[in-house]
């Protein structure tokens, strides 16, 4: 019967656990749901202006695949490459530096 009860009580906090703490997230934190939001955008805008060549999940296709470009590229590396091409990769076009830097959030994050 003990054993039981230590089960579930143990189940119980990890539910718990894995559900967080509640709150609205701008807490003790005090920016995570900005860097939420900026991510969400980021990915918005990378499938919008980028995914068609980069892939829709980041492994390429037309273009490089970018699931490590964190190890070649830092933020204003990708945004440089954002707003004026790079190789054979034209810039693109209607971006404002914003959200390339979004955009570039959004690819060193994954």
């Amino acid at each position: 019967m003990k054993k039981k009860l230590l089960v579930g009580l143990f189940g119980l906090m990890m539910v718990v656990a894995a559900c967080g703490g509640g709150g609205d997230g701008a807490g003790e934190n005090g920016g995570d749901d900005t860097t939420a939001n900026e991510t969400a955008a980021g990915e918005e805008l990378y499938q919008q202006n980028c995914a068609s060549c980069h892939g829709g999940d980041l492994s390429g296709g037309a273009g490089p695949g970018l699931v490590d470009a964190s190890e070649q590229h830092d933020q204003d590396d990708i945004v440089s490459i954002i707003l004026e091409g790079y190789g054979s990769m034209a810039a693109v076009a209607g971006v404002s530096e914003e959200e390339a830097e979004d955009i570039a959030d959004y690819v060193l994050e994954q």
